[in-house]
């Protein structure tokens, strides 16, 4: 481990887990669950509007975030930002747990809250939250009541499911920055492309060269009135570097490396990063002078692990999540695969699995790992697609129709509510091939098909756009000769493309760890494609610079 970078987590109090039952009594040693207790029961006592019901559940979760941001531009900081805040989420339900309050923006308010742990403080927090919640929730449920009279199919199950109430104390944590360090040190990662003798040469090219730390802790409290207390932490940290150009067409070219995990170690070495960035910024050059994508192909193509771990989170992991129907109707849930349960939607040889028990994979820290949801469930392994058939969905405590309890996907970005998310997500196929063995079958299919070219995909960008595309002609070598092609996109590659065309897939894995509100992690091997379409993008070309940059 890195530690002369100078950032590191610290935990503030001793640790509970070694308990053999946490109980409230141990909650209560920490003063902000103390006060979050002593308020919700107060709230449980006298929360009540005249002839008007009484609430049957109130969750209190404050999270407190301590976020530190330094970014740089063309070998220079442009400043760093730290900063600490606690904001507080109140759910309140009226009604029952077959038929509530729940349903659009019903059923929560926000609040910021002390950070000095000053009880009164933050149970006036707490209580000024309580009472707009518990208001809302009165509108929200006669709303709700009026449109249940206007439909003829009624909800198919229960809206909140009713689960075993829960007492889990995991250690806060903190963030110690060191600015200085990590300001110097991604101003020169910014300014790699004019300082190293390596690339130097091309710098006149380079429009843009960025580099950034981002390093977030995120400790949250959760109470409920069934009797859940949760304190949960976790810690993310992200370098990422980023540069750009313009081909001789005017075509905009960009490259970009992240690295990021739930510890320092789990980044990349200086020196790595160093090489990386080196890399992208070496690879410009190639691109300015790739020729243009074919007008328009057909037909088989590879896609790095990298690349499959894109396309499973954009296409696969929103369809695995179940979410209320809308109401009156005879839906199961929303989303691609709504009517796809015990369907197929993957080829037979790939299984996917959502374990947000899994910490670690090749050595590497998983950010999506979690073992208790944003609604208080343990998180569970949760099978969702067996020899390609959809056997499973993701589900918090607002059930759908044959899933009635929640299996700990629950899970929510800063003040927002819970919603069903991927923890992480691993993809695996039977029988995998090597990176080799997929080379071979891939130059297999050009052949057998009578095709002069293919095509390989080692990175994307946004909108499935590759931003390196290789054409593959067989010339007798394992690999065959791959040259470099720009300005392409790639059609066709959709739900049904995974059910239909995947030929072949991967043995191993890429570990793609995803920094944000709602930390989460794909494993997902390389995939080929039977028949996906690669045509030009064909995308406005701007001007170049009229006169060069300074040096």
């Amino acid at each position: 481990m890195w530690a002369g970078v100078g950032l590191v987590a610290a935990g503030l109090c001793a640790p509970l887990s070694s308990a053999a039952q946490q109980t409230r009594a141990d909650a209560e040693k920490d003063p902000v669950l103390k006060a979050m207790l002593t308020e919700l029961d107060r709230s449980k006592s006298d929360l009540q509007l005249k002839d008007f019901a009484k609430p049957f559940f109130i969750q209190y979760r404050i999270e407190d975030v301590d976020d530190f941001t330094t970014r740089a531009e063309f070998g220079a900081s442009e400043g760093s930002d730290h900063r600490r805040q606690r904001v507080a989420r109140i759910t309140v339900r009226v009604g029952d747990y077959k038929n509530d309050s729940s349903g659009g923006r019903g059923d929560g308010a926000l609040q910021l809250a002390a950070l000095d742990d000053d009880p009164i403080a933050l149970r006036s927090a707490l209580w000024a939250a309580t009472d707009q919640a518990y208001k809302n929730a009165l509108a929200a449920y006669a709303q709700k009541q009026a449109a249940l009279k206007q439909v003829e199919t009624l909800p198919q199950q229960d809206d909140f499911s009713q689960e075993k109430p829960l007492v889990s104390l995991a250690d806060p944590v903190r963030l110690k920055v060191d600015e200085a360090v990590w300001a110097d040190r991604v101003a020169k990662d910014s300014g790699l492309y004019r300082t190293d003798a390596s690339v130097k040469a091309g710098q006149r090219d380079v429009q843009f060269s960025s580099a950034e730390f981002h390093a977030r802790a995120t400790t949250t409290w959760l109470v409920t009135s069934e009797g859940t207390i949760v304190r949960k932490s976790a810690v993310e940290y992200q370098e990422a570097f980023q540069v750009g150009t313009q081909a001789a067409d005017g075509m905009r070219l960009e490259r970009s490396h992240a690295t990021t995990g739930n510890s320092l170690a789990d980044l990349d070495p200086p020196e790595v990063f160093e090489k990386h960035a080196l890399e992208l910024i070496a690879s410009l050059t190639d691109l300015r002078n790739a020729p243009l994508a074919d007008e328009e192909y057909h037909g088989p193509v590879l896609l790095s692990a990298d690349v499959g771990s894109d396309v499973v989170r954009t296409l696969l992991a929103s369809g695995l999540t179940a979410t209320r129907p809308k109401l009156g109707t005879e839906a199961r849930t929303n989303g691609p695969f709504a009517s796809s349960y015990h369907a197929r939607v993957l080829p037979d040889f790939l299984d996917v699995v959502d374990d947000p028990g899994l910490k670690s994979y090749a050595g590497k820290g998983l950010l999506g790992a979690y073992d208790v949801d944003d609604e208080g469930v343990p998180a569970q392994a949760v099978k969702l697609v067996t020899e390609g058939k959809l056997e499973n969905y993701l589900i918090g405590r607002e059930p759908v129709r044959d899933f009635p309890q929640s299996n700990g996907h629950g899970r929510a970005g800063i003040t927002g509510p819970p919603a069903p998310a991927i923890g992480v997500l691993k993809v695996t196929a039977k029988d995998g091939l090597t990176g080799n063995e997929l080379n071979k079958k891939l130059l297999d299919l050009a052949k057998d098909r009578g095709l002069k070219s293919v095509y390989y995909v080692s990175t994307l960008g946004g909108r499935m756009e590759p931003r390196l595309l290789y054409r593959v002609t067989p010339d007798g070598s394992p690999t065959g000769k791959r040259e470099l092609v720009r300005g392409a996109e790639l059609g066709d590659l959709d739900q049904r493309a995974l059910r239909s065309n995947v030929e072949a897939a991967g043995k191993d894995l890429w570990v793609a760890n995803l920094f944000g509100d709602v930390p989460e992690t794909v494993l997902a091997p390389a995939l080929l494609m039977d028949d996906v379409t690669v045509r030009r993008a064909n995308e406005k070309n701007d001007k170049l610079p009229f006169y060069p940059p300074p040096e």
